[in-house]
């Protein structure tokens, strides 16, 4: 007779399991809510944010795998993760990130979801001024993109250009820079051929201040009480669509620029470094390539990160250093800028 797995009925029980044993369990047999914690007073204030500019419309929440807001359903899926700090634990483990782990970054994919929602419950990508604006909904919707990071076509809101990615993104996006608390989105975007679409937003959602949404529907797509892999195989699948596990193209660069070995044990770490000369690093890397310091940031971050992992060290003299990672980080912006595809993730 086959044993039944134990259910996971308390917050204690999930902390007392090491990575191997939460490995095993079943995403179906973790016994979470979407109003704990962390993500309860993000809801909140989503709603709150929606209340401020009389809107009546919240969307539902559940907890499935991954953020997402399904086609025809006017609410929002957030990452189980989310749910418990146990599993954000393990989450950047597995990742190497927690995607939406603090306050600022949750709300701002919440504003994002919230976006997708409320094109739903209202039906504006039906509307003819809507694919005007911002593209034919109907295109095929892409597993990776292209962005054009120099593009004033677009907001910045999520990293990687994401507003790029498909037209139901760009609106989503644009939606989220309009609905932020204290936005300046008029004065931001002042002249960005972007402000045209933050201004159809506005009208649109002016135009829906007190109507009741068109479509009402509360289901919950592929929450976690239905998903039935392990956690194992939910990473094993995560990582190989992200590329998590292939070799990281910075680490041969890295690991010449700076050292792992015992005899720099006392030198500071190379991702504090980074973060000291970021700003200097921003100007240069700026003036020689013509790019935002918003782009770079986005292949900093990612070096940073990667020295954190690899435990590297200064080993050589600081203004060396600084000069030999001016010149790399100046190589891989250009090589981010027209070589890179980006998965789309949300």
């Amino acid at each position: 007779m086959t044993q039944r797995r134990p259910r996971l009925a308390t917050s204690r029980q999930l902390e007392q399991m090491s990575d191997a044993e939460l490995l095993q369990v079943r995403m179906c047999d973790l016994r979470l809510s979407p109003r704990c914690e962390f993500l309860e007073p993000c809801i909140k204030q989503l709603n709150q944010e929606l209340d401020q500019r009389d809107l009546k419309f919240h969307p539902h929440v559940w907890l499935s795998d991954e953020w997402f807001s399904p086609d025809g359903v006017p609410g929002v899926a957030i990452p189980f993760y989310l749910a418990h700090p146990r599993l954000m634990r393990l989450e950047r483990k597995q990742m190497l990130d927690v995607e939406g782990g603090n306050v600022e970054w949750c709300m701002k994919i919440m504003r994002h979801e919230a976006g997708h929602a409320i094109d739903t419950a209202f039906r504006l990508r039906r509307r003819k001024a809507y694919r005007q604006v911002f593209g034919r909904v109907s295109v095929p919707y892409p597993t990776s993109y292209r962005p054009k990071p120099y593009s004033r076509d677009f907001v910045l809101h999520l990293d990687m250009w994401y507003a790029q990615s498909h037209p139901t993104e760009d609106f989503a996006e644009t939606f989220a820079v309009w609905l932020r608390p204290r936005s300046r989105w008029n004065t931001q975007y002042k002249d960005w051929p972007a402000l045209r679409k933050l201004e159809y937003v506005h009208e649109t959602m002016t135009e829906l201040v007190g109507r009741k949404p068109l479509v009402t529907s509360r289901v919950h797509i592929d929450p976690i009480s239905t998903i039935t892999k392990t956690l194992g195989d939910h990473y094993k699948q995560k990582r190989q669509y992200y590329g998590i596990d292939h070799p990281n193209l910075y680490d041969r660069d890295l690991k010449r620029m700076f050292s792992d070995s015992a005899d720099s044990t006392g030198n500071p770490t190379a991702a504090q470094f980074l973060k000291q000369i970021r700003s200097d690093l921003f100007k240069s890397v700026s003036k020689w390539t013509g790019q935002y310091q918003y782009t770079i940031d986005q292949v900093l971050t990612e070096m940073i990160e990667r020295c954190r992992e690899l435990r590297l060290r200064l080993a050589t003299d600081p203004d060396e250093t600084k000069q030999d990672v001016m010149i790399f980080l100046t190589v891989q912006t250009m090589n981010f800028l027209h070589q890179g595809y980006h998965r789309v993730a949300l």
